[in-house]
This record gives structure tokens, sequence and C-alpha cells, in this order.
């Protein structure tokens, strides 16, 4: 009868051993223990650290506590046949013993314990010291450690939420829930590690198919590092292990063993003994049960090796958006107000407050950037300030001429950029509208002269056709421009007319007329147009005509002096020569010789 029930029974027996190691994960999720989370609101970032490194290990050890190691290596240890590899070792390293040892010496084991125990000792290190048990032990280790690792994974990401809360509990108060939510979500990332990318290989010879910088590589591949040692580590303790059972059997002699043996076998001497123990299944329990303990030994004593790994990497995952905000979070750890405006900027404007904050320090210092707070131009620095104009910002080192070129320019900003406008001329010397029409003219060289000049003088330019003030603009260097509109604002109507018309026709006269002096004494002149005429006429040779008509215009007053010596200075020159000698001579010729005495008195 208890035959028929053998088989229903060994099926069920077989389903609960299957589901057993996916049965043991889902309880882990759901009886995990929420850790202590006020150890989280350090005031150091060393005792944050040591409190992200005790909510993860305190995550992974009742995770991985509940790894199953016996029923692990037993499954393991059916699918690779291990039982039949030792079968065979035991042969392979019986029939070398027999074939090395003498015929006495075989027969003294009988006899002497020493002797039996050297030979039960050959015997099971030459079966599990052999390279075929060594690999059979790497790879049951490495199949073991793929269930090990994807425990690991699921106990890393069991770990994260409350090694994440930690961190949050640490950022918040201190720089505000953006700050902390954006940290929390690189860790995160960390935490999903290896898991994410379709699941770790960490046999014992494989390289991780994703970086281990993630925290769930870093687990793996300490798991990895051990089971690369355990074929060697672990062949000594199961020669240990089988040995303490054949000593038991071979200590007192051979006693009952032998009632059960051929005489014929009795010429080998406790070898036939040490084959059939070392093939017995209590031989091969003990071996299982001495994989599974090192196993886990190995494992579990590495999970505060993994708590640490993981406190390490949020730590440097928090320092290193530290060093890439450390203005606007030292800022925000001190002054609430900025904190609160921190915590309403958006991540992806996080990178523009660190370049905003910077420059405004570098001007104007903390207390510039506090009132910038207040009066609202920090926040359209940072959400609503063309990138031309932080390029301008750049540049300049400065926020406000940034913030006083974008006001001016407006949609023309890209403009004032592209022509290096900027570079040129401050915002304070242009109006929208003049803005635009330098704008207008399209022309590099134009554009960048007029920038030049000062914002009086442009005004001046600006007023003349768009042909003309194109034409000016490159004829003329931006000091002669503004010359020129010095011009323009002293003469009246029709002599201002002239000299444009004599400028634009040849821009060279513009150098007869760029001296300040020629400026003020054509301004000053009673008869501009004569003054004007005088100063722009082409005399490519001494006319004395001309000159004494200039004499003339001098001498009835109606042009001023000093332009005579600007237009003729070789003939004033030259008349002031004659002048000299013209005085010698009448010198010379009423000058009364007196008479030299010729004798002196007797």
């Amino acid at each position: 009868m208890l035959r028929a029930y053998r088989l229903p029974v060994s099926i069920l027996l077989s389903l609960t051993l299957s589901l057993a190691p996916v049965l043991e994960p889902l309880h882990a999720q759901t009886s995990i223990p929420l850790p202590d989370i006020e150890a989280c609101k350090a005031q150091d970032e060393e005792a944050f650290r040591s409190a992200i490194k005790a909510v993860t290990t305190s995550a992974l050890r009742t995770n991985l506590g509940t790894v199953d190691y016996d029923a692990l290596v037993a499954e393991q240890w059916r699918k690779n046949n291990v039982s039949q590899l030792i079968d065979d070792r035991v042969d392979i390293a019986v029939a070398e013993v027999r074939d090395e040892s003498s015929w006495g010496t075989l027969l003294k084991s009988l006899a002497y314990k020493e002797q039996a125990q050297k030979l039960a000792t050959e015997v099971a290190e030459r079966v599990y010291r052999s390279d075929a048990m060594k690999t059979a032990i790497a790879d049951l280790a490495t199949a073991v450690g793929l269930e090990v690792g994807g425990r690991i994974e699921q106990a890393t990401r069991d770990a994260s939420q409350p090694a994440l809360q930690c961190l949050q509990s640490y950022l918040g108060p201190r720089y505000g829930a953006t700050v902390s939510a954006i940290v929390r979500d690189d860790a995160q990332r960390d935490f999903a590690g290896a898991s994410d990318a379709g699941g770790a290989d960490i046999s014992a010879g494989s390289i991780l198919r994703e970086s281990s910088a993630g925290i769930t590589g870093a687990a793996i591949l300490l798991v990895r590092r051990q089971l690369a040692n355990l074929a060697r580590s672990v062949g000594q303790r199961m020669v240990g292990s089988v040995l303490s059972r054949l000593v038991s059997v071979v200590a007192g002699g051979v006693g009952l063993v032998l009632i059960a043996k051929d005489l014929w076998d009795l010429r080998y001497g406790v070898l036939p003994i040490i084959a059939s123990e070392m093939k017995s299944d209590a031989s091969k329990d003990q071996v299982r049960a001495e994989l599974a303990k090192s196993l886990s030994e190995q494992m579990r004593s590495h999970v505060d090796e993994i708590g640490a790994a993981a406190a390490d990497r949020v730590v440097e995952v928090w320092r290193d958006f530290r060093s890439a905000h450390l203005k606007a979070l030292e800022l925000a750890e001190t002054n609430q107000e900025f904190r609160t405006f921190l915590d309403n900027v958006r991540q992806s404007d996080l990178g523009r407050l660190d370049e905003v904050v910077g420059l405004v320090l570098a001007s104007e210092g903390e207390t510039g950037v506090l009132t910038r707070l207040e009066n609202g131009t920090l926040n359209e620095a940072i959400t609503s300030l063309p990138e031309p104009a932080m390029e301008i910002a750049r540049a300049t080192r400065s926020l406000e001429t940034a913030l006083k070129w974008s006001a001016v320019a407006g949609n023309n900003i890209s403009a004032v950029v592209e022509y290096g406008i900027y570079q040129q001329a401050s915002p304070d010397s242009f109006s929208t509208y003049t803005l635009q029409r330098v704008l207008a003219l399209k022309d590099r060289i134009a554009i960048a002269r007029l920038a030049g000049v000062n914002r009086d003088a442009r005004e001046i330019l600006l007023e003349l056709g768009d042909s003309s003030l194109l034409g000016l603009s490159r004829s003329l260097t931006s000091d002669e421009l503004a010359t020129l509109s010095s011009y323009l604002t002293g003469l009246k109507r029709e002599p201002r007319e002239r000299v444009l018309r004599a400028v634009a026709a040849s821009p060279a006269k513009m150098q007869v007329l760029a001296s300040e002096g020629v400026r003020n004494a054509v301004v000053a002149s009673s008869d501009q147009n004569a003054a004007v005429e005088m100063m722009l006429r082409n005399d490519t040779s001494v006319d004395p005509t001309k000159v004494a008509s200039d004499f003339k215009l001098v001498w009835d007053g109606r042009v001023s002096p000093s332009l005579l010596v600007n237009k003729h200075p070789l003939s004033l020159g030259a008349l002031a020569v004659a002048l000299v000698i013209l005085l010698l001579l009448l010198r010379r010729l009423f000058s009364v010789r007196r008479p030299s005495k010729i004798g002196t008195d007797a």
C-alpha cells in the first residue's frame, strides 16, 4: 500500500522544492523592516555615510538571510551529476594509490590506524584536489552564484528604498526637496545598476556586461571574486570532512567491516573500505554540506562590505552633485529664502543657476545674489534670459550687462552677439530704436564703426539716410564718424550739407576737418559757408589769388584766423620769412654808422 503513495508524494515534494527559491524572495520583500531613518539626519557627512551603510546592510541581511544554500547546492549537484564524478575520481585515486603502494604497506593498513589514515588522506586529497573536481566545484559554485546574484539584485533593489529615504532625510532639510530628489534619482540609477541591464554574469571567469560603477555591480563583483577562489579554498575543507568519516571507520582497525569483504580484497588493505565510504551517500552529504557552508559563509561575510560599497557610492553621487553645484548649495544651506527659491528651480535649469550665481558672486558678492533674488532678476536670468545674452554675461563677466542688452535688443539679441556690438559699446548707449537702425544696415564693418561712436554722435549720424549712413560708416573710422557728427551739430543746414556731400564724395577730406581745433574754428566762424569752402577747397599749388582771398576773409572777420594757419601753413611761413628779411634790410638802411678815430692827440 505504501508503494501506491510513493509517486504522488515524490511529485509533491519535488514541486515544493522547485517553488521554494521563487517563494522566498517574495516573502523577503514583504518582511523587510523599515530602518530607523532618524540616524540619517546627521550633521556631518561621515555620520551620514554610516547611516546609509546601516540601512543598506540591514536590508541585505534580511533578504540574503533567507537563501537556502543546501537546497541550491543539492539542485546543482544533481544537475551536474557530481555523485558520479566522485565515484569515478575515487576509482581513479584508489587505483593510483594501490599501484604506488607495496603489498606490505596495504596489508599493514589493516592493522595500523596511522597507516590506514595515511591512505585515506592520500585518496581523499587526490579526489578533491583533482582538476576535474575543481572544475566541478567551480561550475557548481557558479550556478549557485547565479542564483545568489539574482537574490543580491533583488536585495539591492529592496535596500534602495530605505537608503534613498536616508539620503533625502540628510539632504532635504539642508537644501530642499528639489536637490534631494535629483540626487536621489541619480543614486537610484546606481541601485538599479546591472539588474536593469538584463542580469549580471558572475561566473568565476566572467566580466560584467555592464559597468560595475552601480551599487548592484559592486555587490556582484564581490560575489564573483568569492566564486573565483571557491574551488581553491573549499577543497581542503571537503578533504577534512570526508576524512572525519573515514577515520571513524579505520581508526580502530577493520573491525566488523571486513566480515562483508571478500578475502581476496584484503590484499588491497583498507582501500576498498575507503572507496566504499567515499562513494557512500553519507560522505557525499558531508561534501554537499561543506559546499553549502562555504558558499553561505563567504557570501554572508561580505554583507558589510556590500553595504559599505553602497554607502560609498551614494556619498560619491552626492559629492559629485555638490561639486557641480557648490556655490548654490552653500547659499541654500545658509539662507532660507535662497533654499526656497532653489526648491522651485527645474532640474534642467540647475546648470544655468550655477553659472548665474557664480557670475553674480564674482562681481557683486553674496549680497548681490540675495538682492537679485529679491528683485526677480535672478529668476529672470535663470529661466528666461536668452542664451546669446548669457554669452554676453560670460564675455563681460557681468550679469547686469547681459540683462540690459537683453532688455534693449529684445529679439535682436543674437545679432548683438553676432556683430560683436556688446564689445564696442555699452547697452546704455543704445535705445531699442537706434539699435534696430544700426542693425538694419546689415553690414559688419559699418555696424562695428557706428557701435564705436558715442551715443550722442551716433544719434546725430542716424538722422542721415540709409545710403549716406552706410557709405560714411564704411568709409570713415569711428573717430572720424564722431568728428563728423560734431560738425553736424555745430554747423547750420547749408554748410552741414556741404560737408556731408564733400565727405561722401571723398572720405579723405574728413582728414582735413578731423582736428578739434579746425572743427571749433569752422563752427566759430561768422561765415560758416566760407570757412567750409576754404577748408574743403583742393589747392594743388600755391595760388596767390586764393591766398589773398583767404587773407581778406580773415581780415574781414568772416573766418577764424586759425583756419588760415591750417589752410596755408607754407604760405604763411614764407610770408613770415619775407617779413623778417624786409625788417632786417630796413634796419640796415636806416641805421647811422659812426666814424672811427684815425689818430690820437699828441
